[in-house]
């Protein structure tokens, strides 16, 4: 798994037998884990640069897992998540997978399903980030486009021939082909294939 070795399983317990219980299943199959008692103590502490994913109890005092992972969303932290769920529980956590939980798992649950869940989160999670990580890339090299190579670019991806940028923009083909050119290089595009899903990065 990519970032494997960077990313921790934050869990987010008021219960000390659980989160200890969780903690050995969990660091014994090489996972690092940092414990907090309280949504509070986890949003003071939390850091969006950090990679993982969270364990969060549903029921806890002051504040419950599912208002935690709605102020985190509100913070635009995104962190795949699993809930923790007790009896009666489940429409709640149905609710938060609408709101971009992962998954939830009901209490008494087996090792080999939580496991099964953390792992899912953690591979989310780095999926999350490279596609991240390109998206950035791609932003950076967009900003080296001159103004009119951006109306070329919109223009070929809208899959209009040199003749009809053109003529749309009162230019040379010539001067098209130059401008075409100097997209695909900049964006580091090989075909026009390449510059349309470049394109649908950039529109989010």
């Amino acid at each position: 798994m990519s970032d494997a070795i960077e990313q921790t399983v934050f869990i987010v317990d008021d219960d000390e037998a659980i989160r200890d219980s969780l903690q050995w299943l969990l660091e014994s199959h090489d996972m690092r884990v940092r414990l907090y008692t309280s949504p509070q103590e986890f949003l003071d502490a939390c850091d969006a640069s950090d990679s993982g994913c969270l364990v969060l109890d549903v029921r806890m005092p002051e504040m419950s897992g599912l208002e935690l992972h709605e102020k985190l969303r509100e913070r635009g932290m995104s962190w795949p998540v699993v809930f923790i769920t007790g009896h009666g529980d489940v429409p709640m956590a149905v609710s938060a997978l609408k709101s971009g939980a992962v998954d939830f798992i009901e209490k008494p649950f087996r090792d080999e399903d939580m496991l099964g869940l953390v792992r899912k989160c953690l591979l989310v999670d780095a999926e999350r980030r490279v596609q991240k990580r390109r998206c950035v890339s791609v932003q950076e090299r967009f900003a080296l486009l001159t103004d009119r190579e951006r109306e070329v670019m919109q223009l070929i991806v809208a899959g209009l021939l040199n003749k009809q940028v053109a003529d749309q923009l009162g230019i040379s083909v010539k001067t098209v082909e130059v401008h075409r050119g100097r997209v695909m290089d900049k964006m580091r595009a090989r075909t026009v294939v390449d510059l349309v899903q470049l394109s649908l990065l950039l529109e989010g």
